[in-house]
């Protein structure tokens, strides 16, 4: 019988992005823009990015390197206040198994002539499959992805 354990925690990731806050969100926002950066590497195999971003809206995505293991992503937005912030809880399934459950925030303020951005997760991270370094590491690197994306280059 496998052991089962719950690691609770919370991370917070800043970036500053040279684009306007409304930029940002709509990086976030839009189907297309946000499949741009959202993803995991490029050797992977992914499916369709699912988005409906509205209050009560789903979001879903997988992929994988060929062979597996397959990385599955579902979320539900709870709170968006245009151009300011994003609330969403999501599971991140591996192989059909539940990994993780999160609640996370995503505020966006003006910064001189572009945008601070601020992500706040909290996280249940079951049976040893992840942890919230771990997520961290990949959280930061999206980030990373988003801002190559409002800058053109994504």
């Amino acid at each position: 019988m496998t052991e089962r354990s719950v690691e609770h925690a919370s991370f917070s990731i800043e970036r500053s992005y040279d684009a306007s806050p409304a930029r940002v969100f709509a990086a976030w926002a839009d189907a297309g823009a946000k499949a741009r950066w959202f993803r995991g590497p490029d050797e992977w195999v992914s499916s369709p990015h699912e988005l409906e971003f509205r209050v009560g809206g789903r979001e879903q995505t997988s992929g994988g390197p060929e062979g597996g293991p397959i990385h599955t992503y579902q979320a539900v937005y709870w709170d968006i206040v245009q151009d300011e912030r994003i609330v969403y809880t999501y599971e991140l399934l591996m192989d059909g198994t539940r990994i993780s459950v999160s609640l996370t925030t995503v505020e966006l303020e003006p910064d001189g002539g572009g945008t601070r951005l601020s992500l706040t997760e909290h996280g249940a991270f079951l049976d040893g499959h992840d942890s919230a370094a771990r997520r961290a590491q990949g959280t930061g690197a999206l980030l990373d992805a988003l801002g190559e994306a409002v800058r053109g280059r994504g």
